[in-house]
């Protein structure tokens, strides 16, 4: 049987002027370590779920990404992580928001899924059962990064907030010169043909009275469904959230026949962009086939599956 995995590090302005060497490096990196966890997990035989947690938990590792350890700091200069995943052969998701000090904020999204009894948790809640079901943790010092310090320094006196992914001349946002960061996901489809998908976020640099974006929403940032598809979106939350975007790409698929990649279309290079959002989507279905969608200059994207084929990308 086949396997495929896809992976995504951000979207938003991200063109080969805004990179260095060096950074293309760190990122082809950091894509390629995440791809090499997941996929070991369904080479051995295992399921889509634990691929998706094995890739993001990568991701979220490492500081060149918006999550984890990576995250950006609120208004109050504090790091406040949202997180989800959903498997498709059940419809069973788990997702948390708002939550501080989890050193891996999808280990706690998947333990929600498969112990709480619930869906979403928030805040102190949250960190309650973190703490029940043993969760590892994360100190200040840990999860404190000094670039994106000094980004939330720059703005935190004013009542902007920041997309740490790109530039934006909606009101409220601040322009960003720095548009290299950004969300984390995973989709896959393992070898019994159940699918996932996983997000995992630090969210906005300098947001404001306990905001959430669509990545721990069920349906609008993250969605699978072996019927359709797995989605893991990454862009400006708020629109994605107006936009069901993750369900909306399954609907296409469900009610209208649409293939992956029609229905990926459909979504973001259409809906989307009429709306005014930017971003993008990593999609995957129970046949294996896969889209990398977004309507930005680029997105931090990776592949892999059991036929050899891989690719890491930047730009559009």
């Amino acid at each position: 049987m086949s396997f495929t995995l896809v992976i995504h590090g951000g979207a938003g302005n991200i063109t080969p002027s805004m990179m260095s060497k060096q950074q293309e490096e760190e990122y082809t990196a950091g894509l390629t370590a995440a791809l090499d966890k997941g996929t070991a997990i369904l080479k051995g035989g295992g399921s889509s779920v634990d691929a998706v947690v094995a890739a993001i938990t990568v991701l979220e590792d490492n500081p060149i990404f918006n999550a984890g350890k990576g995250s950006v700091f609120t208004k109050k200069g504090i790091n406040e992580m949202d997180a989800a995943i959903m498997d498709g052969s059940t419809l069973a998701a788990g997702a948390i928001a708002g939550v501080r000090n989890i050193k891996n904020p999808i280990t706690l999204a998947r333990e929600v899924m498969l112990h709480s009894g619930h869906v979403f948790l928030s805040g102190s809640g949250a960190a309650e059962f973190a703490l029940k079901q043993g969760i590892e943790m994360a100190t200040d010092e840990y999860l404190f990064n000094k670039m994106r310090y000094e980004q939330w320094l720059e703005i935190r006196d004013s009542d902007f907030y920041q997309l740490d992914h790109k530039e934006d001349n909606l009101k409220g946002v601040a322009p960003n010169p720095d548009h290299k960061f950004g969300t984390v996901g995973a989709v896959a489809c393992d070898v019994h043909g159940n699918i996932a998908g996983g997000t995992s976020t630090g969210g906005m640099t300098n947001k404001r009275f306990g905001r959430i974006g669509d990545s721990p929403v069920v349906g609008a940032g993250t969605y699978a469904n072996n019927a359709t598809c797995a989605i893991s979106c990454t862009g400006h939350g708020e629109y994605f959230l107006r936009a069901v975007v993750a369900h909306d790409v399954s609907c296409l698929m469900e009610y209208k026949g649409l293939s992956l990649q029609e229905a990926c279309n459909t979504v973001i290079k259409d809906k989307l962009v009429k709306l005014g959002g930017e971003g993008g989507l990593i999609a995957v279905d129970a046949k294996g086939n896969h889209d990398f969608c977004f309507n930005s200059a680029g997105m931090y994207r990776g592949m892999r599956n059991s036929e050899g084929k891989e690719l890491v990308a930047f730009y559009g």
